[in-house]
């Protein structure tokens, strides 16, 4: 399970954060995010753009004064809707874009805000309180470009997830996050396949159920009434398939495709500490070179700055360290709570499907008698 927010953090119970709706406005969509005041009754309602959360999302990055703030692994925000996009943009929101309610990518966003609320530093951040409960839209200030910036630029032409690193622990969870990510990706994409699939299937059976009545005639003639009949009970049956269909695609997408999807993007969040933490080590690596080749003159501070890279650095990996033993238990939990839910959604389909078709069954008998 996510860690509780520490006391005083926040006005409002992490686990009780929702994202209701998403209101569409055009080609804007606002979402509704409803939470629960920790002392006394009542609830904070906010209306919240895609915008705001960016805006959220780099107030978080930008906590320079938080020591260790790059061993932290950021919970991922999904990437921006799409409103009337084509096929190939609507593929990168892959599962959150299925659907015209965008309820996907509100649980999306919901989860997103909880795993936040409940960590124990980004909870702190006083950002995420007026996100949370001021009326006021924050997207409209103007977030700062803080430590994740500057970083990006120093390391540009400097990319070195290759990099082998100085601590096995660190270099064996770069091994396993990179075989990890792959494999979450690819069956991200496989299971998308399949749920689309077994869309387009239940489409064709609606139009094979449809087309099935127009075969039904009116004569007199008992062989072509007992024609027609079974006609209209086969038509029955196909949209009873059809439904089925439908059932199994929202079960997929509803609980282990945003399972897979939150499971993927989380992979991503992890590699991207990583890569960071590779940066600082970089940086260490080149002040102690700097420091040993350093004149007389510059020895003095080549070794100061080589101190002051050696403490950062073996801070942000103390952070890291944490952050990984949480990310594991965090992101396993939530995975198997989507395989289960998908489990009972599942089951609870088929027993449906079993009982209509079990009457169908004994309408065709009765077509005989």
């Amino acid at each position: 399970m996510m860690e509780e927010a520490r006391e005083g953090s926040l006005s409002v119970s992490a686990q009780t954060i929702r994202v209701t709706e998403a209101v569409r406005d055009g080609d804007a969509l606002t979402f509704i995010v409803i939470s629960q005041k920790l002392s006394g009754s009542g609830e904070y309602h906010v209306a919240r753009t895609h915008e705001d959360f960016q805006w959220l999302q780099q107030c978080l990055f930008s906590q320079e004064v938080v020591p260790g703030i790059l061993g932290v692994i950021f919970p991922p925000l999904p990437a921006k809707p799409q409103l009337n996009a084509p096929a190939k943009v609507l593929k990168q929101l892959g599962f959150l874009a299925m659907g015209e309610d965008w309820r996907m990518y509100c649980m999306a966003l919901e989860t997103y805000l909880q795993q936040v609320a409940a960590h124990t530093t980004l909870s702190k951040n006083k950002c995420l309180e007026n996100f949370l409960t001021s009326s006021e839209p924050p997207g409209h200030q103007r977030a700062r470009k803080g430590i994740f910036n500057r970083l990006s630029q120093a390391m540009e032409g400097m990319r070195k997830e290759g990099h082998k690193d100085v601590d096995d622990f660190f270099q064996t969870e770069r091994d396993n996050n990179l075989t990890l990510t792959g494999c979450s990706k690819s069956a991200t994409e496989r299971f998308i396949d399949v749920v689309l699939t077994e869309q387009k299937l239940a489409v064709a059976c609606g139009h094979f159920s449809t087309a099935l009545h127009l075969c039904v005639e009116q004569e007199e003639d008992s062989a072509v009434l007992a024609f027609s009949k079974i006609c209209v009970k086969l038509s029955e049956v196909i949209d009873s398939i059809k439904r089925n269909f439908e059932s199994v695609a929202e079960n997929n997408l509803s609980t282990l495709g945003l399972g897979l999807d939150l499971e993927s993007r989380c992979q991503e969040a992890e590699k991207e500490m990583l890569y960071r933490r590779t940066c600082k080590l970089v940086e260490l690596e080149t002040a102690s070179r700097n420091a040993e080749r350093a004149k007389p003159v510059k020895k003095a501070a080549m070794d100061e700055l080589k101190v002051a890279a050696e403490k950062e650095f073996d801070h942000v990996s103390g952070v890291a360290k944490q952050e990984i033993a949480r990310f594991h238990s965090t992101h396993v939990e939530l995975l198997r709570q989507a395989l289960i839910l998908w489990c009972e959604k599942q089951l609870e389909t088929a027993r449906d499907t079993s009982f209509r078709y079990s009457q169908h069954l004994q309408a065709f008998k009765g077509l005989g008698e």
